[in-house]
């Protein structure tokens, strides 16, 4: 199926994924006292790693090469975090919507691999990346631990949301409530997870002398 079919909802989540991504990437670099070119590189690849990914392994157009307000946004919202006090973004708020980036993207994963006509575990596997690995890649640059290496609940939500995701596409409901009930799943268990300190078990399966 062409990308064409996909619907203004999903171009929204696209944006919007992008933009807290990117802003996170900003953020990221203003803790570290970077220049605003350092700033805006960070906040191009952390807004537009995963989605890349995502793209070159479905075989569909590189998202941000053909769509020139991808990367507006990321440098528009480097101005936004050049041009205020770290200190506003610090804490629970920033979580909130890095989590919220987090599941709507990786909704906008799984629906864009499905309209390319990849099967339902791809398909799921691609909306977790396309949440997650902007990211990895800047923490990487970063040269700070990621938060995959971490027990909290993270990768798990964007996989919730990227599955309701595809089952949903199954069901004979409209795809826009399909993809906002699936986000908010996925953000309802990431906020939790914030509140209350939610973590996976870790492995603790020492072996034997």
């Amino acid at each position: 199926m062409d990308e064409t079919v996909l619907t203004p909802l999903l171009d929204w989540l696209d944006l919007a994924g992008v933009a807290v991504f990117a802003f996170t990437g900003a953020l990221l670099a203003a803790r570290e006292k970077q220049t605003f070119v350092t700033m805006g590189f960070f906040a191009l690849v952390t807004g537009v790693g995963g989605g890349t990914i995502r793209d070159l392994l479905i075989g569909a157009p590189v998202f941000w090469i053909v769509d020139p307000w991808v990367s507006v946004v990321c440098f528009a919202v480097a101005l936004v975090a050049w041009f205020t006090p770290s200190a506003w973004w610090e804490g629970r708020l920033l979580d909130l919507a890095d989590g919220l980036g987090l599941t709507a993207y990786a909704v906008l994963g799984s629906a864009k691999a499905l309209s390319y006509g990849i099967p339902p575990i791809p398909a799921i596997l691609m909306g977790v990346i396309t949440g997650c690995a902007g990211g990895i890649i800047r923490d990487v640059v970063a040269g700070r631990p990621s938060i995959i290496m971490r027990p909290e609940i993270y990768v798990t939500a964007a996989a919730l949301s990227a599955s309701l995701c595809v089952a949903g596409s199954y069901l004979p409901a409209p795809r826009g409530a399909v993809w906002l009930c699936a986000a908010l799943a996925g953000f309802a268990l990431r906020t939790a997870a914030i509140y209350w300190s939610l973590s996976l078990p870790a492995y603790d399966r020492r072996g034997k002398a």
